[in-house]
């Protein structure tokens, strides 16, 4: 009896000293299914990977809400990686909340396509996902080729656009501005402001809820804007009644960064994960599960999965340099609310 007991009490003893050496990284990301998908194609593999540290999600439905719990826990970092916008990333390197994320962190910075990696952010892009159209295939038949299909009179009431300061809003006014005729987003939006405005009497809604897909795919709207990632999931669990086209005028891509926090607990648990995240393993993964498209070059990911971004389409891309953008949101939200709102039935 005693030996059982001796054998049990060690058996708790190497258990508790296992869990004792076990690190611990908190990662604070996008809740919802992006924390689902995300957890299920990086997270549990690194996991797995790496037994001795564990990951903990630490969701937030987005970036500023983010960025203000960083800045308040900055004396005393409880969040180790964020995965963020890249112009919130700006704000947080700005104060000090971010270390620089380089090839000593990460050897996989090196393979990193150019425009993940932006001047004055301390991070690097993780993910690249751009704006689309998206349809109710009962109510529009073919995908659309244009985006001037949302100013046809036809589906005049059907619309469902999500306004500024969201930036699917803000990428949509570039987008409008390029349409019109426009030049230089970052000086003169006038054009863009002025087609949007056009488009006002035809739009249903400018703050969709829960979100611009359920809506659509339910036959509530025939049209409207959102992220491609999140729409080929919303494509696939709709039953084909949520269609997604990327126009062949193109779009813009939205860029996801992954941050190291300053003085953050986990140390060099936090740096493998990012080096993990950042590896075309992980890029690949997330990519065949989600369709974001990877940010690093050398990532090989099956045809299918990647047909459905717009990684085969960079050409077709505004260069949305989102720090410029980041200097005239308030500019563009004033003109939206005051040219483009009051338009709206």
């Amino acid at each position: 009896m005693f030996a059982r007991l001796s054998i049990a009490a060690s058996a708790f003893t190497i258990a508790a000293m296992s869990s004792a050496w076990a690190e611990t990284v908190t990662l604070t990301a996008y809740s919802g299914i992006f924390q689902e998908h995300y957890t299920k194609a990086v997270i549990e593999p690194f996991m797995k990977k790496y037994p001795d540290i564990t990951v903990q999600f630490y969701g937030m439905p987005n970036s500023a809400q983010m960025l203000g719990t960083l800045r308040a826990q900055k004396s005393s970092p409880q969040i180790d990686v964020a995965i963020l916008d890249v112009s919130v990333a700006k704000a947080g390197a700005d104060e000090g909340i971010f270390d620089k994320i380089d090839e000593s962190v990460s050897p996989n910075v090196g393979d990193l396509y150019p425009n993940a990696r932006v001047e004055g952010v301390a991070g690097v892009g993780v993910t690249f996902d751009n704006l689309v159209l998206i349809y109710n295939t009962d109510q529009v038949k073919q995908a659309p080729k244009s985006w001037n299909v949302l100013w046809d009179k036809a589906y005049q009431g059907k619309l469902i656009i999500p306004s500024v300061p969201d930036i699917q809003g803000t990428t949509f006014t570039i987008i409008s501005n390029k349409l019109a005729g426009g030049t230089d987003y970052k000086t003169d939006l006038t054009a863009g402001i002025a087609k949007i405005g056009e488009l006002a009497p035809g739009v249903q809604t400018w703050e969709p809820k829960p979100d611009v897909y359920a809506p659509i795919a339910n036959g509530q709207a025939a049209l409207g804007i959102g992220w491609n990632a999140r729409a080929q999931i919303y494509a696939q669990t709709s039953g084909g009644k949520l269609g997604v086209s990327l126009p062949e005028e193109g779009s813009g891509f939205q860029i996801n960064t992954i941050n190291l926090v300053k003085n953050a607990p986990a140390g060099d648990a936090a740096k493998k994960f990012i080096d993990y995240a950042l590896s075309p393993e992980a890029q690949a993964a997330f990519t065949s599960e989600m369709f974001y498209a990877p940010t690093n070059s050398k990532t090989v990911v099956a045809k299918d999965a990647i047909e459905r971004t717009a990684a085969g389409d960079m050409d077709k891309m505004i260069d949305i340099d989102w720090l410029a953008v980041a200097k005239i949101r308030d500019n563009i939200t004033e003109q939206w609310r005051r040219r483009i709102i009051p338009l709206s039935r």
